[in-house]
């Protein structure tokens, strides 16, 4: 079923006239130098972003008035959109690279945040591994003397006593 021919023609000429408000709206937003977007031209012309997306070009025309610099703007003073997009893409980065430090330094401050309380609380390996090992050495070997020195006195002892038994039966006799 085809619509009425009038139908047809009205759809066309409402088409037309949203096509010449938002062709009336870029001009309007070029010639006072405010700021170009697919959004500002839409609420400008009173139409909906998406009829300018689907035109195709409308919506090229759009994109290429936003990358021009604004009429009237000094020579000096010109900032266009793509370099205002420019700065915009470099200080996200920037702000990545920044991020991704931040995380890295909090892991670091917390690694070592981590191994300081495990030192002050004892459980750690103290600092100086290497010195205690060498007085643990000492300690061991003057162990060895001194048990070498208490089993010789403990044999003088006991020659002590063989004696002052033997001594003591001929005393007796």
């Amino acid at each position: 079923m085809t619509p009425p021919d009038h139908l047809v023609k009205a759809r066309a000429a409402d088409s037309e006239c949203r096509r010449s408000r938002v062709l009336k709206a870029l001009d309007q937003l070029a010639a006072s130098g405010e700021e170009i977007s697919v959004s500002a031209v839409a609420c400008a012309a009173g139409v909906h972003r998406s009829l300018i997306h689907r035109h195709g070009d409308l919506h090229a025309v759009v994109l290429a008035q936003a990358g021009e610099p604004p009429v009237g703007a000094e020579a000096g003073m010109q900032v266009s959109r793509k370099s205002l997009l420019g700065d915009v893409a470099n200080l996200t980065a920037r702000n990545g690279r920044l991020s991704a430090h931040i995380t890295w330094l909090e892991r670091r401050l917390s690694a070592t945040l981590e191994q300081a309380a495990w030192e002050a609380s004892g459980l750690g390996a103290p600092a100086d591994i290497e010195m205690l090992t060498r007085r643990v050495t000492e300690l061991e070997q003057q162990i060895l003397d001194l048990r070498a020195e208490l089993d010789e006195r403990d044999k003088d002892l006991a020659a002590a006593r063989a004696t002052n038994r033997e001594l003591m039966s001929q005393m007796n006799r």
